[in-house]
């Protein structure tokens, strides 16, 4: 899973790739006044995130414990525990941390949007747009772009294609400029049958970031709709020449273009 979402520390439905969150990274707040124990928690928090974000996940662990020996009750070293659990697919370890996370924090609105991702990553929906809801409540939250953006995945996940759009558009409008939300948007206008705003959309993401496996197979997709067979082979060479292992490459081989 791609690291967009540590230091303060994210879908495409159908037969497409699994989709991705945006930015689950641990951001921490400011330790103005903190006690010394709380400092070299976040020093070693801090540590973890980095590793990570890396995805040495042995080293993170040892460096959380660490942590939570320094202070036990420094809540960002739990949602980076959270974190690095929900990537070894150690569900109750990493929910468990998470609530952790809260209960410590309850304004935390990083780990509220990660724990947001986690529950919906798990199906349920209902909770992680919940988790989502209450990160946005928080009027000193500093990233809400990151939330709104992951609550639209989740609800184009859950299927709710309107809630999802209306995220997504809430997020660009503060952050016109993220490539990642763009290509969802872009994907989801996709597969509502919004053809042309899906192609202006792609067009504005390829300005702004490089092409990726997922930006690739959407414009071979979407192209092989609008009938341009030329444009969907050009699109279609890039994702082979430059991504061949990617699930992307497999889907578009097999010529599952659904």
């Amino acid at each position: 899973m791609k690291k967009w979402m540590v230091l303060g520390v994210a879908l495409l439905a159908g037969c497409t790739t699994s989709q991705q969150p945006v930015e689950q990274r641990p951001v921490f707040a400011s330790m103005g006044g903190a006690s010394a124990e709380a400092q070299r928690a976040r020093t070693f928090t801090d540590l973890a995130a980095a590793y990570y974000e890396r995805a040495q996940y042995k080293v993170a662990l040892d460096e959380l414990r660490k942590a939570i020996t320094a202070d036990s009750s420094f809540g960002p070293a739990y949602n980076v525990y959270g974190l690095v659990y929900m990537d070894l697919a150690e569900d109750r370890l990493a929910e468990e941390n998470f609530r952790r996370a809260i209960e410590l924090s309850p304004k935390d609105s990083n780990a509220r949007t990660n724990f947001g991702w986690f529950l919906c990553t798990r199906g349920q929906y209902d909770a992680g747009l919940a988790q989502f809801t209450e990160a946005l409540g928080n009027p000193l939250y500093t990233e809400p772009e990151r939330a709104m953006t992951n609550a639209g995945l989740c609800a184009e996940k859950k299927g709710d294609l309107s809630l999802a759009e209306s995220n997504l558009v809430k997020s660009l409008k503060l952050q016109p400029d993220n490539p990642n939300t763009i290509l969802k948007l872009a994907s989801l206008n996709f597969r509502q049958g919004r053809l042309i705003d899906a192609q202006r959309l792609l067009g504005r993401h390829d300005e702004l970031a490089p092409q990726t496996a997922e930006s690739l197979w959407l414009g071979v997709r979407l192209e092989r709709k609008l009938g341009d067979r030329a444009q969907e082979a050009a699109y279609g060479l890039q994702l082979r020449k430059r991504f061949p292992d990617s699930n992307e490459t497999r889907l578009l081989l097999a010529g599952n273009y659904e």
